[in-house]
């Protein structure tokens, strides 16, 4: 077997899933140099929760982080994380505006998109990855692991000859969750090996404490890349260290071939940026513990703080317990969404309500009407059929590609950008997050005053979904 390739997820998912997604360009820069010559396979750099955070805690451009990472490092591939039809946002958009941010990303530096859909349901990732390879982008299509009745080896070796099929350049199992433990993860790395001919890529987070032992097992079934972050804000919620996985391979067959010193010199870095995110509090501990309640309840850890924190918020703390043995009964009457941004969301909150009304489904979410209703894409297994009736009434379920219902909206967004907008990358800025990148555009500008602090205070960290639940 050939070398084992990383990515690096320093610059996103690790301080998405640590630090809700505080870490700022001047963090980053001065260790770009480094970063560039180590050999990765790709760096992490963008999407998710960058684009939001970058906009409403850091008063930063997320295009303009961009363009400065490319120029800081440009031997290195850039990745980011895209949501397929819901971009970087939490609805679908029209394609007209999915084309126009996979021209732009790439344009901007990105080298490899990696696509997702929170149900599996290419139909949701289609236009995503056509335009992406159409600009030029390596078309990295991903699946999002779970573990239900429906969901087995069998469903997702099925799934990933769908998206070969489709033009996907590389496949991802994106275990957000660290549900994927090691002897499933060699047998089904093993599997798609036999059945797919493009590069595997694995993706899990070490929540439970198993992402070593899982990657080291894929590494042994013959996956092509893992990803990691460096030791400062690995493991826990994060993506397993990289360091440590370097040092188990070297001299085997699967050596990464990356080098220990280099870094341990980009670790030296990070460790000062982690110290100061734990003092500016927004890098709790807790992230950092082994939670094997993850593979109780399959909750990933950025959707645990999002429910403690609504909890806190009713000042029904008692009930943590309560609503954890809700969400998989709620995941069940909901066809068994995989639990990644917005299903995990959406299923949480909807748990959160029905044990704090002391009666299920008494209050419905809007955003659970939409999953019912199909806004969001074809559920992975029937539904409760009196769950969904209490929801949506005799509402027409939707069954075609929820896209196909949308018309194209970029124009309108330009005329609604117009005289504000200084290019295109604002006009799609102003899409995805309308209030967010209004009030960013007038900082900028000079139209009003910079905010005080661009530090979140914890409360806040509810609004920008902490860890994708990538």
């Amino acid at each position: 077997m050939s070398k084992l390739y990383i990515t690096d997820t320093i610059l996103r998912d690790a301080h998405q899933s640590q630090a809700a997604t505080r870490m700022k360009l001047e963090d980053m820069l001065p260790a770009c140099e480094i970063l560039d010559s180590i050999g990765y396979w790709s760096l992490e750099c963008w999407g998710g929760a960058t684009f939001d955070s970058c906009m409403r805690f850091l008063n930063e451009d997320p295009w303009e982080r961009l363009r400065a990472l490319k120029k800081a490092m440009p031997n290195t591939k850039l990745q980011m994380l895209l949501r397929g039809q819901n971009i970087l946002g939490y609805k679908h958009y029209a394609d007209d505006v999915v084309e126009a941010f996979c021209k732009k990303s790439i344009e901007n530096g990105i080298d490899v998109v990696r696509i997702f859909d929170a149900l599996n349901d290419p139909r949701n990732m289609s236009a995503a990855m056509k335009f992406v390879k159409e600009y030029g982008g390596i078309c990295e299509a991903a699946i999002s692991y779970t573990i239900s009745p429906v969901h087995n080896e069998d469903y997702f070796v099925k799934l990933a000859c769908e998206l070969e099929k489709m033009g996907a350049d590389v496949i991802c199992i994106k275990d957000m969750a660290n549900l994927l433990l090691p002897f499933e993860a060699y047998k089904l790395v093993k599997k798609l090996k036999e059945n797919v001919s493009v590069p595997i890529h694995l993706h899990t987070h070490n929540t439970t404490g198993t992402g070593d032992m899982t990657y080291l097992m894929a590494s042994q079934a013959g996956v092509d890349i893992v990803d990691c972050a460096l030791s400062p804000l690995a493991n826990g919620t994060s993506n397993p260290a990289t360091e440590a996985l370097v040092a188990t391979l070297k001299g085997q067959d699967r050596d990464t071939g990356l080098d220990l010193e280099k870094l341990s010199k980009a670790a030296a870095h990070f460790r000062g940026v982690a110290n100061k995110l734990k003092e500016q509090g927004i890098l709790d501990p807790k992230v950092l513990s082994v939670d094997t309640n993850t593979l109780l309840y399959q909750v990933p850890g950025g959707m645990l703080s999002n429910l403690i924190s609504q909890l806190k918020q009713a000042h029904a703390e008692d009930k943590y317990y309560d609503v954890l043995a809700e969400v998989p009964r709620v995941r069940e009457d909901f066809g068994y969404p995989p639990l990644v941004t917005p299903t995990s969301q959406i299923v949480g909150s909807q748990a959160v309500l029905n044990v704090l009304a002391g009666e299920r489904y008494k209050m419905i979410t809007k955003e659970s009407k939409g999953l019912l209703r199909g806004e969001y894409g074809k559920l992975p297994a029937p539904v409760n059929e009196e769950v969904q009736k209490k929801a949506i009434g005799n509402d027409e379920v939707i069954t075609c590609r929820p896209a196909d219902l949308l018309k194209p909206e970029l124009e309108q967004y330009r005329e609604e950008m117009k005289g504000i907008a200084k290019s295109e990358e604002d006009v799609l800025s102003y899409a995805l997050f309308p209030q967010v990148a209004e009030k960013f555009f007038a900082v900028r500008d000079g139209r009003a005053p910079a905010p005080e602090t661009q530090t979140a205070k914890k409360d806040e960290v509810k609004t920008i979904y902490v860890q994708d639940l990538s």
